[in-house]
C-alpha cells in the first residue's frame, strides 16, 4: 500500500473516532455531568428542591433565603462544637488507660449537640411551613415524606476509613 493511501485511511479513521467520541459525550452529557446547582456529590441542591416542590414565589424565596442563612449559621456552630469535643475524645486514645467517666462525659456532650442539631432542623422546617400559603400546605405535607431522603448524607466511604 502506498504511504499516501495509508495516511489517508489513518486520518479518516482518526476523524471517525473523534466524531464518535464527541457524539458519545453529547448523548451522555446529562448523565455524566452535574448541573450547576447540584451539590458536590452530584445530588440536586436541597434548597432548590424545596423551592420547586413548594412552588415558592419571589417573596417566599427571599424569606426562605433568610431562613437558610440563619439555619446554616446555627448548624455550623453545633457541628464545630461536635468536632471540637470529638477531637478531645479521640485525644484520650493516646493515654495508656482511658478514663471511662471522661469518655462517657464527652460522648454525652456530643449526643447533646447532635440532639440540638436535630431540634434546629425541625425548627427550620417549621419556619418553612409557616412560609407556605394555604394552597401550598399539601405540597409541604408531601415534601415532609421525602425530607430524610433529600437531606441524607450521601458520602462514599473514603479508602482506609471505616
Amino acid at each position: 500500500m502506498e504511504k499516501t493511501k495509508l495516511l489517508t485511511i489513518t486520518v479518516i479513521g482518526l476523524l471517525l473516532l473523534n466524531l464518535s467520541t464527541l457524539a458519545f459525550l453529547l448523548v451522555n452529557d446529562s448523565r455524566g455531568h452535574k448541573r450547576p446547582n447540584d451539590t458536590p456529590e452530584g445530588r440536586p441542591n436541597p434548597s432548590e428542591i424545596i423551592i420547586e416542590r413548594l412552588h415558592f414565589d419571589d417573596k417566599q424565596q427571599k424569606e426562605y433565603d433568610k431562613i437558610i442563612q440563619a439555619h446554616k449559621g446555627e448548624i455550623k456552630i453545633l457541628d464545630g462544637n461536635i468536632r471540637t469535643v470529638k477531637n478531645e475524645l479521640y485525644a484520650h486514645l493516646k493515654q495508656p488507660q482511658v478514663d471511662v467517666k471522661i469518655k462517657d462525659s464527652l460522648i454525652a456532650v456530643i449526643n447533646a449537640n447532635q440532639k440540638q442539631i436535630e431540634q434546629t432542623h425541625f425548627k427550620h422546617f417549621t419556619a418553612i411551613k409557616k412560609l407556605c400559603r394555604k394552597d401550598q400546605e399539601e405540597d409541604f405535607n408531601e415534601l415532609t415524606e421525602d425530607l430524610s431522603r433529600i437531606f441524607a448524607p450521601n458520602k462514599p466511604p473514603r479508602p482506609g476509613h471505616g
